[in-house]
């Protein structure tokens, strides 16, 4: 157990946290909606500092990230715990173990050892992941801060709920972020997740400001956020507000946790979404958990730039400079030609 950052206190002995945007107002012994802050005496505590429940090496593509180091490997961490709940999370067995099992399991790491265990497998970056990062903020601002000081980047992915505070504070360390769109429905958000839709889109917008390097993810659901007119906003805003070479992942529904019922996406719905996001301008869209390929092409020319099976990459014709080889237009990402980062 650790103080926790990103909190206030109130009278009578309660504290507000400010992490993310639900901003609970927690009693004296009482746990955030997250179920891993708890107020103890009126010091905000988090329990899974260094608890971490997950460390896999994994391909930079599995989260995704097709436009952050392609190829590279990322040492992939998480503790238990989230600030939502998604009625489909594919993660539900570690993601809602606090809620639902409400217990806390990990193996206590120190910020060092994760670090040298990315030297140690190679990996180009660290990747925050599997739970949400907000809610083990303390622990992934302590190993990236150590993990940029050695040259390894620091990656999260994210549903987008963090304050601007947060994220004014990871910045300086934190090099890219693959965040989940889940819909671009408030209604959705407030009665499968329980939570809302604009502070997502505040912190992608603020995300681009800082600099950080973004993908966005969308998981397409039969019913539920596939409305053509529904990904067309959602598209337009990636857009527009993101920029055009903001990489777009729509990805095919399979049946996990409370909605085990519902059928997979068919693999139409996802190619009629793909051709939405490229209507809509955007210039890098994929499609995850599919058949349809998910190489990466010239915007300009067409030309063929990375090919990939699965995630693995099986050709990279990107310059060293970045761009394509064909007609020199540049290729939006970081270290697009493969090169490690550290």
């Amino acid at each position: 157990m650790k103080e926790a950052l990103m909190y206030e206190p109130l009278a009578d002995g309660y504290v507000r946290c400010i992490l993310c945007a639900h901003r609970c107002t927690i009693s004296p012994d009482g746990r955030g909606i997250c179920q891993v802050r708890e107020n103890r005496d009126g010091i905000l505590t988090t329990l899974v500092y260094g608890e971490l429940i997950a460390r896999h090496v994994d391909p930079i593509e599995k989260k995704p990230l097709f436009h952050y180091y392609p190829g590279s490997r990322a040492y992939s961490i998480a503790t238990a715990g989230c600030n939502f709940r998604c009625d489909w999370c594919q993660n539900f067995d570690i993601s809602q173990m606090p809620r639902d099992q409400r217990v806390i399991l990990g193996d206590s790491t120190a910020p060092e050892d994760v670090v040298a265990a990315a030297r140690a497998h190679r990996c180009c970056s660290i990747a925050y992941t599997y739970t949400e990062p907000t809610i083990f903020f303390e622990t992934t601002l302590d190993i990236a801060r150590l993990a940029h000081a050695a040259g390894i980047g620091n990656v999260y992915v994210t549903n987008g709920y963090m304050t601007s505070d947060a994220l004014e504070m990871i910045r300086p360390y934190l090099d890219a972020a693959n965040v989940d769109l889940k819909a671009f429905s408030d209604a959705t958000y407030r009665r499968h997740i329980g939570a809302r839709l604009q502070p997502v889109l505040d912190s992608l917008k603020l995300m681009k400001r800082l600099g950080i390097w973004v993908e966005v993810t969308t998981l397409v659901i039969p019913d539920l956020n596939d409305d053509p007119d529904e990904l067309r906003e959602a598209a337009q805003f990636i857009a527009q507000e993101l920029g055009p070479e903001t990489p777009w992942h729509l990805s095919r529904f399979h049946p996990a946790y409370k909605l085990n019922t519902v059928p997979p996406t068919p693999e139409s719905t996802v190619a009629r979404a793909s051709e939405i996001a490229k209507e809509a301008g955007l210039r890098y869209v994929y499609a995850g958990n599919s058949r349809q390929n998910a190489d990466t092409t010239c915007h300009a020319c067409g030309a063929l730039l990375i090919q990939r099976s699965g995630y693995a990459i099986l050709r990279n014709r990107v310059t060293a400079e970045g761009a394509c080889p064909n007609c020199s237009m540049a290729v939006a990402g970081l270290g697009m030609n493969g090169e490690s980062s550290g």
